[in-house]
This record gives structure tokens, sequence and C-alpha cells, in this order.
């Protein structure tokens, strides 16, 4: 196995992972490939889950079948079965997802099926856009109905803003800087190319990180500063 910075555990969990599914599949298994966290060094052992791309030759329902015997055995994995031709004519829809993959993964077995992929910008910005402004629908609707639910507040906060920073590391992309991984370096690049407020998003990763605790009147202010701070990022994709 390439070398990765995870605990001998979790590789021997691995092997076993991939010795299974070439057992099940034989010739019909192309590659597994680890992307996300573990591989980009950023895993934290019980908390992330470990994201796998298996490559088949036909991924239909009897493939699934195979998969869910093997994957239910594997409840920290979360392995997204694919065949090649379903990637190329999948990055036009999933530009984020893939080029995330494609930033950070490894071999585990077989054939480098991310190298040669090619994602349009143009689908990027408009996924960046699309997701950002759902986002900010679904938050206004939330607060509307359950404004006084403040542990409801603080869980969609917390949510919102860590699936936020997975599509505002592309707007980055997008304005030609090379997106980094850790939450508070996408703040600081962010800041360079949207008139954010950093305390309010610094503020938000002090208590995702349980160095802040909110009392319920800063949760409702924290979650409607959140709101406006997403509808200016989401103003300046629209005019990219």
């Amino acid at each position: 196995m390439p070398e990765i910075n995870i605990s001998n555990k979790l590789k021997n969990n691995i092997s076993l992972f991939v010795n299974k599914l070439k057992e099940r599949f034989s010739d019909d298994l192309v590659s597994v490939i680890l992307y996300g966290s573990a591989a980009s060094g950023e895993f934290v052992d019980r908390r992330s889950n470990l994201n796998f791309l298996v490559i088949l030759k036909d991924p239909g329902t009897s493939a699934l079948k195979k998969g869910a015997e093997i994957v239910g055995k594997f409840p920290a994995f979360e392995p997204l079965f694919l065949t090649e031709d379903q990637i190329d004519r999948s990055t036009d829809i999933f530009p984020i997802e893939f080029l995330d993959m494609k930033e950070n993964y490894t071999v585990i077995y077989g054939k480098d099926c991310l190298k040669d992929i090619n994602v349009d910008t143009g689908n990027l910005r408009f996924q960046c856009e699309h997701e950002l402004k759902i986002k900010l629908i679904s938050l206004r609707q939330l607060y509307l109905k359950s404004s006084r639910d403040k542990r409801l507040l603080l869980h969609a906060l917390l949510k919102s803003f860590t699936s936020s920073l997975h599509i505002l590391r592309n707007v980055l992309r997008l304005k030609g800087i090379t997106p980094p991984y850790k939450k508070d370096l996408i703040i600081a690049g962010l800041a360079k190319v949207v008139p954010i407020e950093v305390p309010v998003w610094e503020r938000i990763l002090a208590v995702k990180n349980k160095n802040e605790h909110l009392n319920k009147d800063s949760v409702d202010l924290l979650f409607l500063r959140f709101i406006e701070e997403l509808e200016k990022t989401a103003d300046l994709v629209d005019k990219l």
C-alpha cells in the first residue's frame, strides 16, 4: 500500500477491504482509490470517514449487492462505485466533487482513473453558484420556521459552515488561487477576494472546534450573520 498518514489499524482495514473487493469482483475490479482527508493528511481518527472510489467494469445492481456484503463490514468507509465511463460523463455535473478527488487521492489498487480527467471551469462556476444559493434558501427557510429552536439552528449553522467552505475553496480556484485544505486557510484566502467579516467565520470555526460555547442569543445572531456572509460570496460567484 502507498504511504498514507493514518494509523496502522486503519491501514490494515484498508488492505482487508481491498482484498475482499478483489476476491469478490476479480477481473471486474479496475481500481480502488482513496481520496479526501486521509489522502491529504488531514484525517482525524474516529471523526473522519475514509472515502474510496471503487472503479468497476460493470457497477450494476448485481455489483451493488456484492459490494453491500463487503461495505457493511467497514462502517467508517464511504465507497463510491462507478465505471470509468460514468466518471467521464459526470465531471460536467459534479465538477467540485471530481476536482476535490483529483486534488487529494492515492491509488490503493489498479489503474489511476483520475489522472487525466478534465473539468470545465464554466461548469465549476455554475455548481458553486447553484449550491451557495440553494444553501441560502435553506438557511432562510429554516430560520423562518425554527428560529426558537436554538439547538437546531446551531446544528444547521455548523453543518452549513463546513459544507460552504467545501464550495468556497473552489471559488478560490475560480479566482486563480490554489485552494488550501484547512478551514482557517480557506477563510484567509476567501478574505482576499470577498469583503467578508473574518471574525464571523473564525468564531463559527471556534465553536465547531469546541473552543467556544454560544448562548442562545449568540446562536441567533451568528446564524443571521452567516447568512449575510454567504450572500456576499454568492454575489461574487454570480459576477464571475
